[in-house]
């Protein structure tokens, strides 16, 4: 798989789960947004663009190219002996859903990270588009993150490719504002993150955006017993954001929310 290839490949991914997710929730919402989409959704969309420009600017290789590097001179982990193709790739997506679990709690627990996820967190509703908005350093940290964890297991490139779009496709189903019947819900979170999971996450209550870290496969919310079944105040009624950061400019406007991370909310930095 060359660059261009995987770019096709996953802007073609990206745009049908997009389209997909924007389709059900005009079609089943979950909950009623407080916010008109015209400002949130031009500037999470905005965001991700330029993300997509500057790490392609800023960063010399991909995961995936990593991957082919790291094979053809093996490095990592899984190079060290000759696996099943099939094995390889299903230790190599759950070691990734691993690693990223492992990011995002540490981007909740150490303060100046949390400073840069805090604009994911800071979106006032919660849709589909909210899985697309992550602060541009964060972004950058994430794809080093990326790197280091390729040439420390060594994973075949197609399971790289592989984790990449489940990981951009679930992220978006996991925010988005679907309405998914209860019992279909609970039988779903044995296998991966829901949206009602993941919205609790979303919470201004601290210990419930501390919880359900996991953004593809659940399982690790509930090995680390970071699981949280509901929010107290229910779906319909909790309260989506930062409790700290209710000015819509600053939140939903493409200027703020890249500024968002350098202002200060007047309180001890704690999460």
């Amino acid at each position: 798989m060359n660059n261009q290839s995987e770019v096709v490949i996953r802007l073609a991914c990206f745009s049908f789960v997009l389209l997909a997710m924007v389709v059900w929730e005009l079609l089943a919402p979950r909950r009623e947004l407080s916010l008109k989409r015209r400002w949130r959704w031009s500037s999470n969309i905005g965001l991700v663009i330029l993300n997509g420009i500057l790490v392609r600017f800023l960063m010399p290789i991909t995961a995936v190219g990593a991957a082919l590097l790291a094979q053809s001179s093996g490095y990592g982990f899984l190079n060290f002996v000759d696996w099943p193709t099939w094995l390889e790739i299903m230790i190599g997506v759950v070691a990734f859903d691993l690693a990223i679990y492992g990011q995002h709690l540490l981007f909740h627990k150490v303060p100046w990270l949390w400073r840069l996820h805090m604009v994911h967190h800071a979106d006032m509703d919660f849709d589909v588009t909210t899985g697309l908005r992550f602060h541009t350093f964060e972004i950058l940290l994430s794809v080093l993150i990326k790197l280091a964890v390729v040439f420390v297991l060594g994973p075949a490139a197609i399971a790289v490719a592989i984790f990449e779009l489940l990981l951009n496709a679930t992220s978006m189903f996991n925010h988005s504002n679907i309405s998914i019947p209860l019992w279909l819900d609970k039988m779903l979170r044995f296998v991966v993150v829901t949206p009602d999971m993941h919205r609790v996450h979303h919470s201004v209550i601290r210990c419930e955006t501390n919880s359900n870290f996991g953004f593809n496969l659940p399982w690790w919310d509930y090995l680390f017993r970071t699981y949280l079944s509901q929010p107290q105040d229910g779906h319909d009624q909790m309260t989506i954001g930062v409790s700290d950061y209710r000015d819509e400019t600053q939140t939903e406007h493409l200027p703020g929310m890249l500024q968002l991370p350098f202002r200060s909310s007047g309180r001890p930095e704690r999460n």
